[in-house]
């Protein structure tokens, strides 16, 4: 098929100011002979660990920056270094395969990242599995998994965030979002489904003047606003700037808190008390749930469950993130497979390419220790909305 011929190519961006800007400059691309790759070549400056890189296309010499492309790879996403010929390559065969246009612009944009209450999870290898060889054999085998740079929320999404947003949504265009429930506002949203929660997200970057992540079909031209799709992993813009689900690799390798071979969040011990999450003790299930207190938190077990605590209750792990052991499941974007570990591509893994339930992490206030630990894997039919799941979302 025939691919464009590629006019004069330049678009450097500069972001807004802050203390030390971040700065694109001299930006070039070309075509690659005989392929349908294009090589984008750029210099950044002033750029600090939360900086974020991200690259659009125009057709039409700059006039718009709208063609819808995901086709990304290289030098982009958060984390980003100061390097003279950085290197993006878009595979324009997979997003725009056949069409031409003499008028092709790239933009090139560095931005700090602008949405408090996130946290960076740096770019790297992690042991992913139950390095214990104590739990489910879905757990096994362990395996190194490279996972991008991402941001993850500090806190489980809590029942004043949900209604925020979901209030923005109902006027504009989410005409199905569910009610979700909540103990307190301060407290995790729960008794939303995983098509909620994934609408949620695109409502909370299309709010924020973001580009949403989820789309109804691979061509990514209908946002996913209402109804349940079962949106595959193709109809994901991975590079957008909106808010998505983790997937199950990022989430435990987040949950890890850069620490390696440990049982659960922490990394000073191998045991749970309720010092440190919310959840159901038992020290006569697990010899590592050594908790003074057993069954319920006492402090959380008042009135009528769901026993939930205050998003961010508990210490934080190594990255900053709080309640990554108990307090409500949290949903994630993979489709669940039993023997997926066997066969998870080695970097950035996004799950099965179909399936019939979706996986939670985390374990919840009515879970017993060994489901709190990290490699523990959970799944459920992705309408269900029991009072335990919950959710926190993630974006570059």
């Amino acid at each position: 098929m025939r691919m464009a011929l590629w006019g004069v190519i330049a678009a450097a961006f500069f972001p807004k100011a802050v203390d030390a800007a971040p700065s694109v400059s001299n930006v070039r691309a070309s075509q690659r002979e005989g392929a349908k790759l294009v090589d984008v070549y750029y210099d950044l400056s002033g750029a600090t660990p939360l900086v974020t890189v991200s690259v659009k296309v125009s057709t039409n010499n700059g006039v718009s920056y709208d063609l819808p492309t995901s086709s990304f790879s290289g030098d982009m996403g958060v984390g980003v270094t100061n390097a003279v010929g950085l290197h993006i390559v878009w595979d324009a065969g997979a997003d725009w395969d056949g069409q031409y246009s003499p008028s092709m612009r790239f933009k090139v944009t560095a931005s700090e990242h602008p949405s408090s209450g996130f946290v960076l999870i740096p770019a790297g290898n992690f042991q992913m599995g139950d390095t214990f060889t104590e739990g489910d054999t879905e757990e096994r085998p362990v395996h190194t998994v490279y996972v991008s740079a991402f941001y993850m929320q500090a806190t489980e999404v809590t029942k004043a965030q949900w209604d925020d947003v979901k209030a923005w949504a109902s006027t504009h265009g989410y005409t199905d979002l569910y009610l979700g429930e909540g103990r307190a506002s301060n407290h995790p949203v729960h008794t939303v489904a995983w098509y909620d929660v994934v609408k949620w997200c695109n409502a909370r970057g299309e709010k924020e003047g973001l580009t949403p992540c989820y789309y109804t079909t691979s061509a990514k031209t209908t946002v996913y606003r209402t109804g349940i799709v079962n949106v595959a992993n193709g109809a994901v813009d991975w590079n957008a700037n909106g808010y998505r689900l983790p997937t199950e690799a990022e989430w435990e390798k987040a949950a890890r808190g850069g620490a390696s071979g440990r049982r659960f969040p922490w990394s000073d011990a191998d045991t749970i008390t309720h010092g440190r999450a919310n959840y159901k003790s038992s020290s006569l299930l697990d010899a590592y749930d050594v908790s003074p207190t057993q069954g319920y938190h006492p402090t959380f077990e008042t009135g009528l469950s769901p026993y939930t605590s205050p998003a961010g209750y508990f210490a934080a792990n190594g990255y900053g993130l709080y309640d990554m052991a108990g307090n409500v499941w949290e949903w994630c974007w993979d489709w669940y497979g039993s023997g997926y570990y066997g066969s998870s591509p080695s970097s950035d893994p996004l799950g099965p390419p179909s399936g019939s339930n979706r996986v939670l992490r985390g374990g919840d206030w009515n879970s017993s220790a060994f489901i709190c630990r990290v490699a523990a894997r959970e799944d459920d039919d992705p309408t269900f909305t029991p009072g335990r799941y919950g959710f926190r979302p993630v974006r570059r």
